[in-house]
């Protein structure tokens, strides 16, 4: 008897902007019921999850992975945290645990250098990649890195973990191009930024970037309207680039900018199958509606990426239930081609990207989406990160981590990767 493939994942419900929102819960499951009314699972093997709602709240995150590791033929594989804050407090367990932890476009940056950070996995883009490619962004909107010089920049980030997480990065690029930052912190929840807004008057910013989370995301448009802030020189992080954060702003939002890691939209294969052998079975976990949302494409994004990591698991140690160290051999050796996408029927859903030991990323690009009161639109095409500026950033970080916990990091060929 061969039981089913054991996932965990992590879901944070803080209040939201949208009075029915859990964006955690349209991450993820989607995909993974896909799978298994089309598919019968991978290889015939029917996938299993548990969810546990935390609340944002780190410490009941950890309880809940304590809670969860031991589930499964073989334990859980591999958790999906949703949160910088359990990320970072669940590194040092999970690799204790050998348990995979997979934290797409989010969570602890310098987890990028997998010979440091063997079991955390910041797949397709990591926060210090993305906060390039906003300068990028700028810089092509105002002519040239150069127009960067005297410029003005407020980053405007939750005061939390994942607020602080890219501070070092804008400091260095504020260094290098000339530019000054400045870092307003956001207490949790963010409901009353006025006073914020007040000190963002009168620095007189060029842009404000947008670091927040649910409800603080949608505050900032409504106080810039009312201080006469353009809104189309407020750039969100992509936890701010949903329709939650746009639409309860009203005509606030018009014209906001967020970065993004996939698409939005329905218009693709895998989403017509989503609605077929999900929805057409009456076994969808939201409306409808919210079919093809940011949220729901970001969740059948990270399935993706975690049913590849399965079968690939599979094709070396054969089908049935995995564990965390199989789970982690495929994930350090995935390469997830433009041509496998499109046979997922997911083209544009998300770049291609490869993993390697040294690099846990494997991608870094970023697209840029514009809100035009009703729906984002795609005002880019990928922007690359500056890479030069990241990873030496990333592998000091990471080599300071590494003296501190005595981890002697990997070096040549390990779990068929090359570590450099």
């Amino acid at each position: 008897f061969i039981s089913g493939l054991a996932l965990s994942a992590l879901f944070a419900a803080p209040v939201m902007a949208a009075e029915e929102s859990d964006p955690n819960k349209e991450q993820f499951i989607p995909g993974l019921t896909l799978l298994n009314n089309r598919d019968g699972g991978i290889n015939g093997i029917k996938l299993v999850w548990e969810e546990c709602d935390y609340g944002y709240n780190t410490e009941r995150g950890v309880e809940c992975y304590e809670r969860l590791k031991g589930k499964g033929a073989k334990g859980a594989p591999v958790f999906q945290p949703l949160s910088t804050g359990v990320t970072y407090a669940l590194l040092e367990r999970a690799a204790a645990d050998k348990i995979a932890l997979i934290f797409l476009g989010y969570g602890r940056t310098d987890a990028t250098d997998g010979r440091v950070f063997p079991w955390g996995f910041p797949a397709i883009t990591n926060y210090w990649n993305q906060s390039t490619t906003k300068v990028q962004f700028i810089a092509q909107r105002e002519g040239g890195l150069d127009k960067l010089k005297g410029m003005k920049i407020v980053n405007l980030h939750l005061k939390h973990p994942y607020g602080i997480e890219t501070i070092p990065v804008w400091n260095a690029m504020a260094e290098k191009f000339g530019f000054e930052v400045t870092h307003i912190p956001v207490p949790w929840p963010g409901i009353d930024q006025k006073s914020l807004w007040l000190q963002i008057r009168k620095i007189q910013p060029n842009y404000v970037i947008n670091r927040n989370w649910g409800i603080s995301c949608t505050v900032p448009l409504r106080e810039a309207a009312r201080i006469g802030f353009p809104r189309d020189h407020i750039i969100g992080v992509w936890w701010c680039g949903a329709e939650e954060d746009a639409i309860p702003a009203g005509a606030a939002a018009k014209g906001y900018i967020a970065a993004t890691f996939h698409a939005v939209g329905t218009d693709f294969p895998v989403v017509n199958d989503i609605f077929e052998y999900v929805y057409g079975v009456m076994k969808g976990n939201i409306a409808s509606s919210r079919v093809g949302s940011v949220y729901h494409l970001r969740g059948v994004s990270a399935a993706i990426v975690t049913t590849e990591v399965i079968r690939k698991a599979q094709e070396k140690y054969g089908v049935g239930p995995i564990s965390g160290e199989e789970f982690r051999w495929a994930m350090e050796n995935l390469d997830l081609t433009a041509e496998r996408i499109a046979e997922l029927g997911a083209t544009d859903v998300l770049p291609p990207f490869k993993i390697t030991c040294a690099d846990h990323e494997g991608g870094g690009s970023a697209r840029f989406q514009q809100w035009d009161g009703n729906a984002w639109h795609f005002i880019t095409d990928w922007v690359e990160p500056m890479k030069d500026i990241t990873r030496p950033m990333i592998e000091a970080s990471a080599a300071a981590y590494a003296k501190e916990k005595g981890i002697t990091p990997r070096s040549g060929m390990s779990m068929g990767s090359d570590c450099g």
